[in-house]
C-alpha cells in the first residue's frame, strides 16, 4: 500500500534550491543590492546543508564561484544547475517533496504566474529540467496538472496542512474545481488528512493571494507563529486581527488549541512609486541546524529575532536583511526551496 507524507520544514533537509536572478527581469533596477541578498543567504545555507543554485546560464555560474571566496560560504557545499528562469521564486516553481513509503518523490506541480499575473513559462519547466539533468540523481519526479505554490501552504508533518481559502480557492489557480475537489486532489497528492483553512489576513503589496508563509507557520506541531498588528491605525489591523481570531479557533491533532506566538508587523516599507511593500518576519527558512529570518533595518527586527530564537532553541536564528527583496514583493522564504534528506547530494 503506498503511503504519502508532507514532511514539515523542520525535519532533516538534504539542501535548499534557489534560483538566481538576472538583470534583465524585474530585477534589473535593483540587480546589484539583490544579488548582493541572495549571496548572503546562499552562504548562510552552505554553512549548514547542500544549497542548489539555478542559474540562467554558465557566465551566471561562472560569476557566483568568483565571488564565493569573498563571502563566508562554503564552496563545496555549493551545486549548480542551468535552467533559465522568468523570475527567481523557487518557493513556487520549484518542486515539492513528499515521502512516498519513505522515500522522497518530487512533485512537480503547475505554476502559472500566482495566477496569471506574471509570465512564468520559463519557470514552470526549471524542474522538469533538473530532473532531466539528473540534478536530483534517480529521484523520480511526478508532474501533476494542478496549479499549487510551495509557499502557499504549510505543513506539521504529521498530516495537517495550514494554508488561506484567498489563495487556494481563488478562481485564476484551479478555477473549474470546488473547495471539496481541490481538498481531495491535495489529500491524495501530498498524503494530508487534515486542512485548516484561514479567511482571513493578508499583506499590502503581496501579489500572491494571501500566501500562507507571509502570514503564519508552524514552528512544530503543535505551534504556530503569526503576524500580529496592534496599530489601530494600520490598514492590516482589521484583518490580522481577524486572522487572530481564527487562529485562536483551530486546534492540532491532539484536539488541543495551538500555542500561538506573536511577531511584530515590521513598520511600513514603501518603493518609489509610493507602493507599500509586503516586508513580514514570518517569511523566515527553517534549515537543519539554523533559521534564516528576513530584516528589515526595523525597530522590530531585534524582536522578530528574539521571538523566534524562543520558538527554535536548538537553531542559531541568523537575520538577513531583505529590503532588496521586498522591493519585488517576496522576502527570505519566497526564494528558497528545501528538500529533506537524500534528495540532494
Amino acid at each position: 500500500m503506498t503511503h504519502r507524507r508532507l514532511p514539515a520544514e523542520w525535519e532533516e533537509q538534504s539542501g535548499v534550491m534557489i534560483t538566481w536572478p538576472h538583470s534583465k527581469g524585474d530585477w534589473k533596477t535593483n540587480f546589484e543590492t539583490a544579488e548582493e541578498t541572495f549571496l548572503n543567504i546562499a552562504a548562510q545555507v552552505s554553512l549548514n546543508e547542500l544549497i542548489l543554485v539555478v542559474c540562467a546560464d554558465k557566465q551566471t555560474q561562472n560569476s557566483i564561484l568568483e565571488k564565493l571566496p569573498k563571502i563566508n560560504a562554503d564552496p563545496d557545499n555549493f551545486r549548480f544547475a542551468i535552467a533559465d528562469s522568468n523570475d527567481t521564486w523557487a518557493r513556487d516553481h520549484g518542486p515539492i517533496t513528499v515521502l512516498e513509503n519513505n522515500n522522497p518523490l518530487l512533485l512537480d506541480f503547475q505554476f502559472n504566474g500566482w495566477g496569471n499575473k506574471h509570465p512564468s513559462d520559463l519557470d514552470n519547466q526549471i524542474s522538469i529540467q533538473l530532473a532531466n539533468n539528473h540534478v536530483f540523481g534517480k529521484k523520480r519526479l511526478e508532474t501533476i496538472d494542478f496549479i499549487l505554490e510551495g509557499g502557499s501552504i504549510e505543513s506539521d508533518g504529521n498530516g495537517t496542512l495550514l494554508t488561506t481559502r484567498h489563495c487556494l480557492l481563488n478562481s485564476s489557480r484551479n478555477g473549474t474545481l470546488n473547495q471539496q475537489q481541490i481538498e481531495d486532489a491535495l489529500c491524495e497528492y501530498l498524503g494530508i488528512n487534515r486542512i485548516l483553512w484561514l479567511s482571513h489576513g493578508g499583506l499590502s503589496g503581496d501579489d500572491t493571494d494571501s500566501h500562507i508563509d507571509t502570514l503564519a507557520r508552524y514552528c512544530d506541531k503543535n505551534t504556530i507563529t503569526y503576524v500580529e498588528c496592534t496599530d489601530h491605525n494600520d490598514e492590516h489591523f482589521e484583518k490580522l486581527t481577524a486572522m487572530h481570531d481564527e487562529l485562536l479557533k483551530l486546534r492540532g491533532n491532539n484536539n488541543k488549541p495551538y500555542k500561538l506566538v506573536p511577531l511584530p508587523l515590521p513598520s511600513a516599507k514603501y518603493n518609489d512609486q509610493g507602493k507599500r511593500l509586503p516586508a513580514t518576519y514570518a517569511n523566515f527558512l527553517i534549515m537543519n541546524r539554523a533559521v534564516l529570518v528576513p530584516t528589515y533595518d526595523d525597530h522590530n527586527d531585534d524582536i522578530a529575532l528574539n521571538t523566534l530564537q524562543k520558538c527554535f532553541p536548538e537553531r542559531r536564528i541568523i537575520g538577513i536583511n531583505c529590503n532588496a527583496l521586498i522591493e519585488q514583493f517576496g522576502s527570505l522564504h519566497c526564494i528558497t526551496m528545501q528538500f529533506p534528506k537524500n534528495v540532494l547530494f
